[in-house]
C-alpha cells in the first residue's frame, strides 16, 4: 500500500500527469453532456484554467470586441466557473424579462461574500424572502420621496457645487477640476443621507475604507476560480479581507451606538438612513444575519423585517457604492460630452434661459418643463450605464436561444455594448441628444426595464431601487451646472481634443479628471 501511494505521489509530481487529469476531467464532461443543448460559442478554454488568461479582457470593452467575433451571447470557463457574456436586446430581453426568475441572483466573489458579512445585504443577497423584505426596505424607506431629508440634501449639496465652481473659477479664465467637486457632492449627499452628517473628518475616514473596500471587490482572486488553492491565500487577500471588515465594524459601530442612545424618532423630518434602520433593529448572534431578517409575506415591514448589525453595516455599503461613484460619473460624463459637443450645450442653456430666465438658477419645479435637458440625460446614460456590466447568476439548469447555461454560472449583461448596439442605434457611438426629441427617431424609449436596447438601470427583479433618487441628483447636477455657466476647456483645448476615454471598474468613469473654465452667466450673484 505504502508503495503505491508512493508511486502516485511521483506520478503527481510530474507537470504531464496534470495534463492528462485535465484532459480526463474535460472528455467526463463532455459525455455527460452529450443529449443536452450545446453552450454558447466562444474561445477555446485550456484544460483546468479554462480561459483564465484572458481574464484582462472581461471588461465591457473587450466583451463587446469579444461579442462581434462570437454572438450576442458568448461562453467563457474561468477554472471551474462558466460564465457567459450578453451583449444583444434580444438575448437581454430572455434573461432580464423571460426567465427572470432563474437569473435573479447575483454571483459575489469570496471577498464580496466576506465583506458583505455573507451576503447580508440587498445588493448581493439571493432572490427570496429575505431580499424581497430588504428591497422593500430600500424602496419604500431608504430611497423613498417621503424621505424628505436626502432630497433636500441633494438640493444643498448642488448649490453647494456651483458655489464651488463659481469660487475656485475666480469669475472666469481659471480651471477647475470639476469631476472631483462633483464626486465631493455625490458623497456629501450619500454621507448625510445615511449618517445625518458630512463631518469632514469621519467622512475622510469612511472614504479610505470605502476604497479599499472598493480595490478589493476587483481583486482577482485564484480561489474564485479554483476554489482548492484559495487555503493557500497565494495574494494575501484574506489578511486584508479581515483588516477592511474589521476597519468597518469599528467605524459602523460606533455610529450604530450613538444612534441607539439618541433614539430619534425615524419620522422625524431630520432622521437618517440609521435612524429608519434601526426601527427594526434586533440584537442577534453574529453570523445569523441573514437567516433573522425576515419572513416571506405581509405588507407591513414592521412585522416582518428584523435587522442585525451586520444587515445595517451592509445596507450603508450597498448605498455608499451605488451612490457615490455611480451618480458622479454620471454628471461628470453628461457635462464631458456636452463640451465635447459645444452645440448641444448651446441648445440646452438656451432651453435653460428660456424656461428659467437669467435671473436665477434652476430649481426643482423647473425639471419637469426641460425636454432637452431630459435628452440629454438619456443620451449620457445610452453612451455611458452607472454600472456598464450587470452581474446575475443563475438559480437552475436553462436555455437561452438554444444554448445551455448551467446553474450557478456568472452571466454578465454588457449594457454598455447594447447601448451601442449598431442594429439598434443609429450613430451609435455618437453623442446626440436630439434622439430622444419627439422627432427623433429613439423618442419612445425610456429607461424603465422595458425597452431592452436601453438597460442604464438594469430590468426586472434587480433593477435599481435608487433609480428615483440617482436621476433627480443627475438632473439637478446638470442642468444647474448648464445654466449658472459658460463653460470652455483649458489652455485654449478644442472639443475635439478632449480625451473621452474611460476606465472599467464597478462604473466606467473617465480616464482623466474633467478640468473646464466656468464663466458666470446668470445675472444673480453664485456665491
Amino acid at each position: 500500500m505504502v508503495t503505491v501511494a508512493k508511486i502516485a505521489m511521483e506520478w503527481l509530481q510530474d507537470p504531464l500527469s496534470w495534463v492528462f487529469l485535465g484532459t480526463l476531467a474535460l472528455v467526463v464532461l463532455q459525455l455527460r453532456r452529450r443529449g443536452k443543448a450545446p453552450l454558447p460559442p466562444g474561445p477555446k478554454p485550456l484544460p483546468i484554467v479554462g480561459n483564465m488568461a484572458m481574464m484582462d479582457q472581461l471588461t465591457h470593452r473587450g466583451l463587446a470586441a469579444l461579442a462581434e467575433r462570437y454572438g450576442g451571447l458568448l461562453h467563457l470557463r474561468l477554472g471551474r466557473l462558466h460564465a457567459f457574456a450578453v451583449s444583444t436586446p434580444e438575448y437581454a430581453r430572455e434573461v432580464l424579462q423571460a426567465q427572470d426568475g432563474a437569473f435573479s441572483n447575483r454571483p459575489a466573489t469570496i471577498a464580496i461574500a466576506y465583506l458583505t458579512y455573507d451576503r447580508a445585504d440587498m445588493a448581493f443577497a439571493h432572490y427570496g424572502p429575505f431580499w424581497r423584505q430588504m428591497r422593500k426596505l430600500c424602496v419604500m424607506k431608504l430611497f423613498s420621496r417621503r424621505r424628505a431629508e436626502t432630497w433636500v440634501a441633494v438640493r444643498d449639496e448642488c448649490a453647494a457645487l456651483v458655489r464651488a465652481v463659481a469660487s475656485g473659477g475666480g469669475g472666469g479664465g481659471e480651471a477647475v477640476n470639476l469631476g472631483e467637486l462633483i464626486f465631493n457632492l455625490t458623497k456629501n449627499v450619500t454621507f448625510r443621507a445615511a449618517f445625518g452628517t458630512r463631518d469632514g473628518e469621519d467622512q475622510e475616514e469612511f472614504i479610505a475604507i470605502l476604497q479599499e473596500f472598493s480595490k478589493l471587490f476587483g481583486a482577482f482572486n485564484v480561489g474564485d476560480f479554483l476554489p482548492w488553492l484559495s487555503w493557500m491565500d497565494l495574494q494575501g487577500i484574506n489578511r486584508r479581507l479581515r483588516a477592511a471588515r474589521s476597519a468597518l465594524d469599528r467605524f459602523i459601530d460606533k455610529i450604530i451606538d450613538e444612534h441607539v442612545r439618541r433614539g430619534k424618532n425615524p419620522d422625524d423630518a431630520d432622521a437618517d438612513m440609521v435612524d429608519d434602520m434601526l426601527a427594526f433593529f434586533v440584537e442577534a448572534t453574529p453570523g445569523k444575519a441573514t437567516g433573522a431578517a425576515a419572513a416571506d409575506g405581509g405588507d407591513d415591514l414592521h412585522n416582518t423585517l428584523r435587522l442585525t448589525r451586520d444587515n445595517i453595516k451592509a445596507i450603508i455599503m450597498d448605498v455608499m457604492f451605488g451612490g457615490t461613484e455611480t451618480v458622479a460619473s454620471a454628471i461628470e460624463w453628461a457635462m464631458a460630452e456636452m463640451m465635447h459637443s459645444p452645440d448641444d450645450l448651446r441648445r440646452l442653456q438656451q432651453e435653460l434661459a428660456d424656461v428659467v430666465g437669467l435671473d436665477r438658477n434652476v430649481n426643482e419645479s423647473d425639471l419637469d418643463k426641460l425636454p432637452f435637458l431630459k435628452c440629454v440625460i438619456k443620451e449620457t446614460l445610452r453612451l455611458h450605464p452607472p454600472i456598464p456590466l450587470l452581474l446575475h447568476e443563475t438559480a437552475a439548469d436553462c436555455v437561452v436561444g438554444g444554448y445551455s447555461v448551467p446553474r450557478g454560472s456568472r452571466v454578465m449583461v454588457n449594457v454598455w455594448a447594447i447601448g451601442r448596439h449598431r442594429a439598434s442605434w443609429k450613430d451609435a457611438d455618437a453623442f446626440r441628444p436630439s434622439r430622444f426629441t419627439p422627432e427623433g427617431e429613439a423618442a419612445g424609449l425610456d429607461f424603465k426595464g422595458g425597452c431592452f436596447e436601453f438597460l442604464p438601470f438594469g430590468s426586472g427583479r434587480r433593477s435599481c431601487p435608487g433609480t428615483a433618487l440617482g436621476l433627480y441628483a443627475l438632473e439637478l447636477a446638470v442642468a444647474q451646472l448648464a445654466h449658472g455657466f459658460n463653460w470652455s476647456l483649458p489652455d485654449g483645448m478644442k472639443p475635439s481634443e478632449l480625451d473621452m476615454g474611460d476606465v472599467f471598474g464597478l462604473t466606467a468613469p473617465r480616464a482623466t479628471r474633467l478640468y473646464a473654465v466656468p464663466t458666470p452667466r446668470l445675472n444673480c450673484p453664485l456665491y
